[in-house]
């Protein structure tokens, strides 16, 4: 068997990816390593011969392809992060791996380890793969050939042993810290006016207007003065004519009027109009009729709602988004994205119309634009050959790692260029995404695993390990302590920031567990970007430094 797949490289790569989707699978105190088990899995199988590894260059494209990618999807939330409270929470994360790298720089010389295993040490106790790959891509570009074959292993040593308890310490650390501090995520989401049910679905509700208050001024108005996050849909006036919901329009006492919003904002916004009504608009489809249509036409997607003119163009409103598997209601400053299943309300005979319009064809959110896809990853590339000279006479370089995510994350934000639209589908880009991730794992996994085992078994393993610990809790508590204690950032909030500064969705997934709302989702969402780019600069200055 180990002949077999030497001779054939192709089946070493299946049978790797296959062996870390199911280790990946399993869950152990409510978390699972999900695709990073695929490393795992490589590590095992390179362990069983010196020359069981895959090429270098199935390593290279799973880089590029996940990196770019990330970019591509967090362009928006990184460059927004910077306002307001974003900032002040990026520059929290960033202070926290500064502390890391500083620490992890204590450890490497109390433990006596080798600079380029602490390096790797770093990005596996804040398991950050970019930050790995960019070690690695950094590695291979200031090293002389003759030398590179030794030293490449070292820094997924050093990640792969500390990478666990990267996990495990920080969900530790969140359980930990809402025991001291005695949390109350219910009592804390409701100060925050916070809805606490993570699945809620939006409710529709028909409301008889019976308050002349509600009456006084335009729907726009009321939804402003009142700050409901809500959407009107159809108007029964008096006359008992059926009409789409302008926001310029007001009610009569006696219309009736559909709303459609969180539960416990309808609830609000029934309690200023008058009572819920017997009589449900939304089941009679004569008049106006609803339709999940998808996102499909790249000429749509990158624009925001209110520049689609929908209801001077077609008499339509678009009331809901769902984007993978979240559904929000949709406003007029919304940028659609391929993809999104939207739902439109409009009359029978429009109907074909606006879902031509949109797009609505599966068939075509399962291409990639291999144009757009290519020209981002060939400019990601060349910029990351650029040489930067740093102190030493040295020179840095983003490399195959910093140069698509940079790219990536400027085309994110850009959205298009002229007909060029830079974003993939959700569905495309997870795709891309996770083939990438487990290229680039099983291709390292696989060049250091015979290594990785006589390392293991050495004095430098348990240092390793150790070393790990300590960078992994520190970082948690000090994120933890300055965030609640100092900055007064809430808790749900907080957790999910952590996950964040650790880019790691098993972490999120603790922290909504926890808070059982939203919030950890805003939060990691805020910091991801900032942290994954401040990892990959930490790890290579690292690297600079401690060689």
């Amino acid at each position: 068997m180990t002949q077999l797949l030497l001779d054939n490289p192709v089946l070493l790569l299946m049978a790797v990816a296959a062996t870390g989707y199911v280790v990946g699978e399993i869950r152990i105190l409510g978390a699972n390593l999900g695709a990073s088990a695929v490393l795992f899995a490589g590590i095992a199988f390179g362990a069983l011969h010196p020359e069981m590894r895959l090429p270098e260059v199935i390593t290279t494209i799973g880089l590029v392809f996940f990196l770019y990618t990330i970019g591509l999807s967090n362009g928006p939330a990184f460059f927004t992060s910077f306002r307001k409270k974003g900032l002040r929470d990026s520059l929290l994360v960033v202070g926290v791996i500064g502390a890391a790298a500083l620490l992890t720089l204590a450890v490497h010389f109390a433990l006596g380890l080798n600079g380029r295993v602490t390096a790797g040490l770093f990005a596996g106790s804040l398991t950050n793969t970019p930050a790995l790959a960019g070690t690695v891509e950094f590695l291979k570009t200031n090293t002389p050939p003759e030398m590179l074959e030794a030293v490449l292993d070292d820094p997924v040593i050093g990640y792969s042993i500390a990478y666990p308890m990267g996990v495990i310490g920080m969900i530790a650390a969140i359980l930990l810290a809402q025991r001291w501090w005695k949390i109350d995520y219910g009592r804390e989401a409701r100060e925050l006016g916070v809805p606490t049910a993570l699945d809620r679905p939006l409710a529709n509700r028909t409301i008889r207007v019976t308050r002349e208050e509600a009456t006084r001024a335009p729907l726009h108005d009321l939804v402003n003065e009142n700050r409901w996050d809500v959407l009107f849909g159809r108007m029964k006036r008096n006359d008992g004519r059926v009409v789409l919901a302008d926001p310029v329009d007001y009610v009569e006492v006696g219309a009736l009027i559909t709303v459609i919003g969180a539960p416990e904002d309808v609830e609000r916004v029934t309690r200023f109009f008058g009572v819920l009504s017997d009589e449900q608009l939304v089941l009679d489809r004569s008049d106006y009729d609803f339709r999940r249509v998808f996102i499909s036409n790249p000429r749509i997607a990158g624009h925001r709602l209110r520049d689609l003119n929908l209801f001077q163009q077609f008499g339509a409103i678009i009331t809901r988004i769902r984007r993978g598997d979240v559904e929000w209601l949709a406003h007029d400053d919304t940028t659609l994205e391929l993809g999104d299943r939207v739902r439109v309300v409009a009359r029978p005979d429009a109907m074909s119309a606006v879902s031509r319009f949109l797009g609505d064809s599966y068939r075509a959110l399962s291409e990639i634009n291999l144009l757009t896809f290519s020209l981002g990853i060939m400019a990601g590339l060349l910029i990351g050959l650029i040489p930067v000279p740093v102190p030493g006479g040295l020179t840095f370089k983003l490399g195959f790692a910093g140069g698509p995510l940079l790219v990536g994350l400027v085309l994110g934000r850009i959205g298009r260029t002229g007909s060029l639209f830079w974003h993939l589908s959700y569905s495309g880009n997870m795709l891309l995404r996770q083939i990438g991730l487990v290229l680039f794992f099983a291709g390292v996994g696989t060049r250091a695993g015979y290594t990785f085992v006589e390392t293991l078994g050495q004095a430098g393993g348990p240092a390793i390990f150790l070393g790990g610990i300590v960078v992994t809790c520190s970082s948690a508590l000090l994120m933890l302590w300055t965030g609640y204690r100092v900055l007064g950032i809430p808790m749900s909030r907080l957790t999910g920031m952590l996950a964040g500064l650790q880019t790691q969705t098993a972490v999120l997934s603790v922290a909504l567990d926890q808070s059982r709302n939203d919030l950890p989702n805003a939060g990691y969402a805020t910091v991801y970007p900032v942290a994954t780019i401040a990892k990959i600069i930490a790890a290579q200055l690292l690297l600079i430094f401690l060689t």
